[in-house]
């Protein structure tokens, strides 16, 4: 069977006080998805007369109120013929972990059990599925609780989010944005739940609560027949997903003409994997049973191929940096508008989008428009707060030849781009007469032999290191000899630190 890649984010949260955004939401899930399942927010903080602040739900009125509005909203969405799942956040009273509901039919209706079993028992008979997130948390405290998990309810399960990794209590991308949630532990992380049988499929997805679709808190992809409502959701129930960090990496990945979330007969049979980077392909991990089965390093085997005549590259193009808040405070958004125009031909752009605001247009085979707006705070990072700059950009796919220059105008200025310098690394470029402008117009008696404050307070956006298509595309076929009982799934590693992980292939 053929799948096709439909991305989505399924865990972004819009609580009651943001209800008169949906529509905002929605629209802008369009402009970055493929579908959106919404996970509605019945919760907020209540303050105790002593002052104790407790996550609470808010009151009945409220979130029923609200899930008709979201209910509205499916229908509009059906009609227009875009996937839209209804969703809410269900807690419980803590000790099961956290779950995102999903339904698959728009008569759902937000149901709110202390215990996962309960909330289970309560949805038999409807097309509805419920998502682990954060598992990795301490149990008890939010983190999952495996020896109530029932793999048919909840077949995928999320590996990382904003929260970080869940995969393990080891590896790379701790949780720490959220630290008053505790580090992440053994026993209730994404491995604990695998090694005691369960078949769980994986996805990333944000745990956004300010926009859908936060780019840089990860996404999901499904492996579906086409991109229908039901075909979708069959993929959802089958597990057939995968997990991205930040970027979307392409990966198909099969075991005996099997896909992810399927199972494989024992014995010799055929490994398959397809991987389309956004950035050079530093290694693939297949894992058997959590452990490093095989490692296919791909840097190394690459920069020292001559490219020919024409060929493909990527690179990326990224805004944000701009000046403390604290000395300049009327500097929290800046406006970029830009185009890329291209003497040869641009195949594709991906959309690295973290905010509202954001427009893409007229994008054809020779170039594109677009208006980006960045942000910048003063918060700390701790309870859903944002890092201290939201930035904003595109990957961009272009084929030519090695002395083709391509232009980049940022704000009404022309930047050059080399593809011969292009591949040779990372380049920042700012608005630096600007900054020295506003710095001394400010501080006039701020001369000194170093250019510190002006640096640090000018507008920036860099052009990353170009990747050609050797560099992020890996075909990997070859016998594996299948154990029976045992799972496979894949590790992706970009140069960039960006990761994939792929669903498991089961071995009967």
């Amino acid at each position: 069977m053929q799948y096709h890649q439909f991305w989505a984010d399924m865990h972004s949260n819009i609580h009651h006080y943001q209800m008169d955004q949906l529509m905002q939401w929605y629209e802008h899930a369009k402009a970055v998805m493929d579908f959106w399942p919404v996970a509605y927010y019945p919760f907020a903080i209540r303050t105790t007369p002593s002052g104790a602040a407790l996550e609470d739900l808010i009151s009945p009125d409220d979130y029923r109120a609200d899930w008709e509005l979201v209910r509205n909203l499916a229908a509009h969405a059906e009609q227009e013929g875009w996937p839209f799942f209804m969703g809410y956040e269900w807690q419980g009273d803590g000790s099961d972990g956290d779950h995102n509901v999903f339904y698959l039919h728009n008569d759902g209706e937000i149901l709110l059990p202390r215990k996962y079993l309960t909330l289970r028992d309560a949805l038999a008979g409807h097309e509805a599925i419920a998502v682990p997130h954060h598992v990795a948390y301490k149990p008890g405290s939010r983190g999952k609780n495996w020896s109530t998990h029932d793999e048919k309810f909840s077949p995928i399960a999320e590996i990382y989010s904003s929260h970080g990794s869940s995969e393990n209590d080891d590896g790379p991308i701790p949780m720490e944005r959220h630290d008053h949630m505790g580090p992440r532990i053994t026993g209730t992380c994404y491995e604990s739940g695998a090694a005691m049988g369960y078949h769980i499929s994986v996805i990333a997805s944000g745990d956004n609560h300010t926009v859908p679709g936060e780019a840089d808190h990860g996404m999901m992809c499904a492996l579906a027949e086409n991109g229908s409502k039901e075909s979708i959701w069959k993929a959802l129930r089958s597990g057939r997903t995968y997990g991205v960090s930040r970027s979307r990496i392409g990966l198909d990945f099969t075991i005996g003409g099997k896909a992810m979330g399927e199972i494989a007969p024992a014995g010799p049979q055929a490994l398959a994997i397809e991987v389309t980077g956004t950035n050079a392909i530093d290694r693939i991990e297949l894992l058997r049973d959590q452990i490093p089965e095989k490692t296919y390093v791909h840097s190394g085997s690459w920069e020292r191929t001559a490219l020919p005549g024409r060929f493909r590259f990527k690179f990326e193009v990224e805004f944000g940096w701009g000046p403390d808040l604290k000395a300049f405070p009327g500097n929290k958004t800046k406006t970029w508008t830009g185009s890329l125009q291209v003497p040869c031909t641009l195949l594709t752009v991906e959309k690295i989008w973290n905010s509202f605001g954001q427009q893409l247009n007229h994008c054809d085979s020779k170039g594109c428009e677009f208006t980006l707006t960045t942000h910048q705070t003063s918060e700390t990072g701790k309870w859903m707060g944002s890092s201290p700059t939201r930035r904003e950009g595109f990957i961009f796919e272009v084929e030519g030849t090695i002395d083709d220059v391509l232009d980049l105008t940022v704000n009404g200025k022309s930047y050059p781009l080399a593809v011969r310098d292009l591949l040779l690394g990372t380049r920042v470029f700012s608005e630096y007469e600007e900054a020295e402008a506003m710095v001394y117009a400010r501080y006039p008696d701020a001369h000194h032999y170093r250019d510190d404050l002006i640096w640090h307070s000018a507008f920036k956006f860099r052009v990353k290191r170009a990747a050609p298509e050797i560099a992020y595309r890996v075909s990997i076929h070859e016998m594996l000899d299948l154990m029976p009982g045992s799972s496979y799934r894949l590790r992706v590693w970009q140069k960039n630190g960006d990761i994939a992980w792929s669903s498991p292939v089961y071995c009967e």
